[in-house]
């Protein structure tokens, strides 16, 4: 015969609301899913491209900055986006445009902090941020 204690059946009792609590949908990654974003600044500057931004689809961030896409899973944890691994190509670029890119790259990679409202993004790390705005299809 298997004894319970009055804690162990107060925990019995709770586990369907932690399993709640662990399964709760991710509202930040809801948010950003199927969605599309422009950068605005990058390390304080506008970037060298027109066509720079930051797509969420079916589980995948698709990046644009210069001359090269990144791509990979992503997913939120807590108030830190993770991206990756993430692939590249590998085009030649102009300096500046280079330079965007690696610093995107090196973001993406720390696992930065973001925050977003319903217009706007940030992305901030140790030594990289980027501002970006939602961009409606």
């Amino acid at each position: 015969m298997i004894r319970v204690c009055s804690f162990g059946r107060a925990l019995a009792g709770a586990l369907p609301a932690l399993a709640l609590i662990a399964c709760a949908p991710d509202t930040e990654g809801q948010h950003l899913s199927a969605s599309r974003w422009s950068f605005a600044l990058i390390d304080g500057q506008s970037p060298m491209s027109d066509a720079a931004d930051m797509r969420f689809e079916k589980g995948e961030v698709r990046v644009l900055v210069g001359c090269n896409r990144m791509s990979g899973p992503w997913r939120i944890s807590a108030d830190r986006l993770v991206a990756g691994p993430l692939v590249q190509t590998e085009m030649a670029c102009p300096a500046p445009a280079w330079d965007q890119e690696k610093a995107v790259g090196s973001l993406l990679a720390s696992t930065p902090r973001i925050r977003v409202n319903e217009e706007r993004m940030i992305l901030q790390s140790s030594g990289h941020t980027a501002e970006l705005i939602r961009v409606e299809d």
